[in-house]
């Protein structure tokens, strides 16, 4: 399969380290940025609908029920997404109480939104501006989680995935990634069936994986593979390469680290920070 080469900066949970992460001003500040690939989660609600988040449940560190209090870490899987349908998933506000972890992100009313919005946005800028523009979407999943917080087979979750994202998107502009193996393996056996396009990439992501085991582990070479930046390794980019992998490490923040990540070959990086390397992105000339 031919790789198409993709923009460097890749814009973690849209961009994280300024605005509420996996929400529509996120990505919509992204795109304003310059920023021509969306990182992004997803999970699924109770009523079958593909919601943008990274966890399947409210996080107390930035999440406020509809009362106006904020979600308990001792209550965050109360409030499990699964078990929850969309107009009540919607009511609880994700942005404005900020977010501890990040002292640059502006605090600002936001919700979880669906899939199919993240990609309208992104579409409808791309033809407002003949902009190419990218998505890396992980799908959250869990073994040990399966029928509790996401559906019960990794089938269902990627057909329901893939039942938006086909509306929306060419596939030469698709990433999928996961770091559960089950879930990059159907896909894989969909994509040879001819049931899902050949053009889609998809990554492996690793916490410490060397590539020689992802593939090992996947039973197949992923056309991305995609670590934590600190276990990356000069030799892991060669080894990656001659195989016809890309290496796209995650998250890096300081444009030090991202600099030498380039200068050592890496084909793309996930950032929270894209505005820490503006020589990297692609602004619309106003």
């Amino acid at each position: 399969m031919t790789m198409a080469q993709t923009p460097f900066i890749q814009g973690h949970r849209g961009f994280r380290g300024l605005y509420p992460e996996n929400t529509l001003l996120a990505f919509e500040q992204a795109l304003k940025a310059g920023v021509q690939v969306l990182e992004m989660d997803v999970c699924i609600s109770a009523d079958g609908q593909v919601v943008v988040s990274h966890e399947p449940y409210m996080n107390s560190q930035y999440s406020t029920k509809p009362d106006g209090k904020p979600v308990e870490k001792s209550e965050e899987k109360n409030f499990n997404l699964y078990q929850m349908i969309y107009a009540e998933i919607k009511k609880f506000d994700t942005g404005k109480r900020g977010n501890s972890q990040f002292p640059e992100q502006i605090a600002a009313e936001a919700h979880k939104p669906l899939l199919s919005e993240v990609l309208a946005l992104g579409e409808a800028y791309r033809k407002k501006y003949l902009r190419d523009i990218y998505y890396n979407i992980e799908i959250k999943s869990v073994e040990a989680e399966y029928g509790i917080s996401q559906p019960k087979t990794v089938e269902e979750f990627s057909e329901k995935v893939w039942s938006i994202i086909r509306y929306f998107v060419k596939p030469s502009f698709l990433i999928l990634q996961s770091f559960d193996f089950n879930v990059l393996k159907y896909w894989n056996k969909a994509m040879v069936e001819g049931r899902f396009p050949s053009e889609i990439q998809l990554s492996a992501l690793v916490s410490r994986k060397s590539p020689e085991n992802t593939i090992k582990n996947l039973g197949f070479t992923p056309a991305i593979y995609s670590p934590n930046y600190q276990s990356l390794s000069p030799e892991y980019i060669v080894f990656c390469h001659k195989n016809g992998m890309k290496v796209v490490p995650w998250t890096v923040n300081d444009a030090e680290s991202i600099e030498r990540l380039k200068e050592i070959g890496v084909d793309a990086v996930i950032t929270d920070y894209p505005n820490r390397v503006p020589h990297y992105l692609n602004p619309v000339k106003k």
